[in-house]
C-alpha cells in the first residue's frame, strides 16, 4: 500500500480527509511472549496457540507451527495506529467488521495502515466523528487484519490552544 506517513500531533478531527490513507510509522514483531501470555490471560486454550508438537503432527497440515491468537493481532494493529488516530480521541464509539484473513506466527512483523472512511459532525461543537478502516500487513505485505473503528475526535479549533 502506498500511503502518507502521519507522525505529528496534527491528528485532530479537521486533519482527516475522507479517502486519506495513513501508513503508521512503527511495526511490531510478534514474540512468543505476546501470544502465550495474553492468550493465557484471556483463557483461550486452543491447542493451535500452545502445542507446537500437535501443530507439527497435524494430519490436515493447515499450519506446521503455532498460530498467534487473532485478538492479539488486532490489538497490535490498533495499537500501532493509535499514535495517529487515537491521540485526540474522546470516546471510542465502535469497533466492527473485524476480519482476520491471514495467519500470524511468532517472528512475523505487523505494520498498520489506516484509511479514513467517513468524517461527520458530532452532537457537540468541540468534536467530530471519524470512521477508519485499519489494516495490518505482515513483513511480506500479506493482509492479516482488517477492522473498522469509529471515534469521537477533538476539534483542533476548540482544543489545540489549551
Amino acid at each position: 500500500m502506498k500511503a502518507a506517513e502521519l507522525t505529528s500531533t496534527d491528528n485532530y478531527f479537521e486533519d482527516f480527509e475522507v479517502g486519506a490513507l495513513v501508513r503508521h510509522a512503527r511495526g511490531k514483531t510478534v514474540t512468543e511472549m505476546d501470544n502465550v501470555l495474553i492468550t493465557h490471560m484471556v483463557m483461550n486454550t486452543a491447542e493451535g496457540h500452545f502445542n507446537e508438537h500437535a501443530m507439527q503432527q497435524d494430519a490436515r497440515g493447515i499450519f506446521a507451527q503455532r498460530v498467534v491468537f487473532g485478538g492479539i493481532n488486532l490489538s497490535m494493529v490498533l495499537g500501532l495506529a493509535a499514535q495517529d488516530t487515537a491521540e485526540q480521541c474522546l470516546t471510542e464509539l465502535a469497533l466492527d467488521k473485524i476480519r482476520l484473513s491471514h495467519p500470524v506466527f511468532h517472528g512475523d512483523t505487523l505494520y498498520a495502515f489506516s484509511e479514513v472512511l467517513e468524517r461527520r459532525d458530532a452532537e457537540r461543537p468541540d468534536a467530530g466523528i471519524v470512521r477508519f478502516r485499519h489494516y495490518g500487513l505482515n513483513q511480506d505485505d500479506k493482509l492479516c487484519v482488517e477492522a473498522e473503528r469509529t471515534v469521537l475526535l477533538k476539534r483542533k479549533s476548540h482544543w489545540a490552544d489549551r
